[in-house]
């Protein structure tokens, strides 16, 4: 499939200049087809052995896809129902309690801040904030976990290279991550990695992954146990929890959420990753250097899929901006407007906001 044949299963581009990904991707037309399907499915069929059967079928599919992404063994995965849902699993789960500090960036999104909150209020850890591009440096003695952005929220810049070589785990907030750039957690040396399915895997809200190691999984304590992470539920009281990542699964996900996440994934998948990323950061990039020669400020960024540029009323330019048919973001507290550029995006998308921008 070639890039024009992509953009053409996105509805909503025949309409507007969709540059938002980085909150949700858009939606294809196939996995929305794929998500009713199987309601239809239920609908005619009911819900008893079968239906949870195929469940599973699409929940092992979903795994071992999203495990590719991510350069790690299916075993090595949870599903998730967003990024969120696995930080705060993870920070939750670890043995910390006062003397010990966690070590975050001071520019991390409300995800990954509201864990590191609850492990202060709720256990008396210390939480210490650094610049981003330092934080590999800024380890310490009482230093017990590094939770930060693998692409920060704000502008897209990345978390430094040196942070594998760190001698405590890091946790990498992968939101902006995981579809709009290459990911290798072995390559990134972390010890969890969080993603998230609806931003740039245009999967359906709900669906997220979350990689840990073997070494940090014998760590994290996992006080949420119920039928779908236990390895023998119907053991009653000596029910065990599954021995690889399934024992971080969320709860339960629908037939109708796994299969519209895949679907989606089959359809980025047809155009290939590499030339995907490659787009999408060649298209960003494409971005900045216009809105500049424009005069608007562009935030410091990484060679990503963001674009965060200045605007004196970002809020009220945000709503102008939609209006005319342009969605982006600003980002609150701070004086920008954020474009999210997908391989689904063409040239047009960016003279249609700059146009917009111009008036």
């Amino acid at each position: 499939m070639d890039f024009p044949a992509l953009r053409a299963e996105f509805p909503v581009l025949r309409r507007v200049a969709y540059l938002n990904a980085g909150t949700d991707g858009p939606l294809p037309a196939r996995a929305v087809e794929a998500a009713a399907q199987e309601l239809e499915r239920e609908a005619q069929e009911g819900r008893s052995s079968a239906h949870f059967g195929r469940r599973s079928e699409l929940g092992r599919d979903l795994r071992r896809a999203y495990a590719g992404l991510l350069g790690c063994e299916p075993g090595d995965l949870a599903l998730t129902s967003c990024t969120s849902e696995g930080i705060a699993g993870t920070v939750a789960g670890l043995p910390l309690g006062p003397g010990d500090e966690i070590l975050t960036s001071d520019e991390e999104h409300p995800g990954l801040l509201g864990a590191l909150v609850a492990a202060r209020e709720l256990r008396g850890v210390s939480i210490r904030e650094v610049p981003l591009a330092r934080i590999a440096d800024e380890v310490g003695a009482r230093t017990r976990l590094v939770a930060c952005a693998h692409v920060g929220w704000v502008s897209g810049s990345t978390a430094p290279a040196e942070l594998a070589e760190v001698d405590v785990p890091v946790l990498l907030d992968g939101a902006q991550g995981v579809g709009a750039i290459a990911v290798d957690v072995h390559a990134l040396g972390c010890d969890a990695y969080a993603g998230a399915g609806q931003k740039w895997l245009c999967g359906p809200d709900g669906t997220g992954m979350l990689y840990l190691s073997a070494s940090l999984r014998e760590q994290v304590q996992v006080s949420r146990r119920c039928f779908g992470n236990l390895l023998d539920p119907d053991a009653g009281l000596q029910a065990r929890l599954q021995e690889d990542a399934r024992r971080f699964d969320s709860p339960s996900l629908s037939a109708e959420t796994l299969a519209c996440a895949l679907a989606a994934l089959g359809l980025l998948e047809s155009v290939g990753w590499a030339a995907a990323h490659r787009r999408a950061r060649d298209l960003a990039a494409r971005l900045a250097a216009l809105l500049a020669e424009r005069g608007r400020e562009v935030a410091p960024r990484a060679d990503t899929t963001l674009v965060s540029f200045a605007s004196r009323e970002p809020e009220q330019e945000r709503a102008q901006l939609a209006e005319s048919g342009c969605i982006v973001r600003n980002i609150p507290g701070r004086p920008w407007l954020r474009a999210s550029v997908g391989a689904w995006n063409d040239e047009a998308d960016l003279d249609r906001l700059l146009a917009t921008l111009s008036r």
